[in-house]
């Protein structure tokens, strides 16, 4: 190649990567780093692990996720340490609304709780409505394994007490043990223990290799969990990344995207974790 003709192709060479740099950087975000607050159910299930790559791939963003209790996930927003929730406790979610910490809302996805428990069932719960298994656990005194921790799941779990007329508070140590810890933690302590707990059905299944207890209450409607995601204010937290928190949001309730969280599970426990439910309203799942 003459030297005229090589310098034409560096030179062409540099334009080329010149403008491709120039496209990436129009295309990356201003501010990248992301904080997602959510619950460790979905990233016990092993979900996100699948979800943010995807959305960091496809967006340039970098999502820190904090898997707490759904309790601390709304506390963080609500005192802006966070961008953006993924969370499952309905009543408290329409609270942080109500007050102005959250900007938007979104129906996401659901799955189910259950009550899992050693599989000789002392308290005799299997196929049992949910309410009536509480009442027969609590008669035999059977151990129970609580989170404790002000979860989406724990949340339900006591609502559930309280509509069977049964205060947890004055069952003894020995028989209701809380936590403090999330879900896949808490099922391996059942586990060792011998006992009840309420789960998501997700992170038991994820997790199920690894314990000795089974499924022995669910379809109850009242176990119905769901997933909601909330963009944090801005109005309230000038600081918080709520381009990335919407971009976030639009990508969970994207078609393409519901589709992997239908799928999610298929492969490995021979059914789905998740329904995904972006296209349907609160009012579709009766909340």
């Amino acid at each position: 190649m003459q030297q005229k003709e090589l310098g034409y192709f560096v030179n062409r060479v540099y334009i080329f990567f010149g403008l491709l740099i120039l496209a990436l950087s129009a295309c990356a975000p201003a501010e990248p780093a992301l904080i997602l607050a959510t619950t460790t159910s979905t990233q016990d299930s092993g979900l996100l692990d699948v979800l943010v790559p995807m959305f960091e791939q496809e967006t340039g963003y970098k999502v820190q996720t904090i898997a707490v209790g759904t309790g601390a996930a709304l506390k963080m927003g609500e005192e802006g340490n966070a961008d953006v929730l993924l969370v499952h406790a309905p009543s408290s979610e329409k609270a942080l609304m109500d007050a102005g910490f959250g900007k938007d809302r979104f129906l996401v996805m659901h799955n189910d709780f259950v009550i899992v428990g050693p599989a000789a069932d002392p308290a005799g719960i299997k196929g049992m409505a949910v309410l009536e298994a509480y009442k027969a656990i609590a008669a035999a005194g059977a151990p129970f394994v609580t989170r404790g921790d002000d979860s989406g799941t724990h949340k339900a779990e006591l609502a559930l007490w309280k509509k069977a007329e049964l205060d947890p508070t004055t069952f003894s140590p020995d028989f209701y043990i809380s936590t403090g810890q999330g879900m896949g933690a808490s099922l391996l302590i059942a586990n060792e223990k011998g006992a009840y707990i309420f789960t998501d059905r997700a992170t038991y299944l994820a997790n199920r290799d690894n314990l000795r207890l089974v499924i022995l209450v669910e379809g109850d409607k009242a176990l119905l969990n769901v997933y909601h995601v909330i963009t944090v204010n801005p109005e309230k937290w000038p600081k918080v990344n709520y381009d990335g928190a919407i971009a976030f949001a639009r990508f969970l309730t994207d078609p393409e995207t519901q589709k992997v969280i239908g799928q999610f599970g298929v492969d490995q426990f021979g059914q789905p974790l998740f329904t995904p439910d972006a296209d349907k309203t609160d009012a579709d799942l009766g909340l």
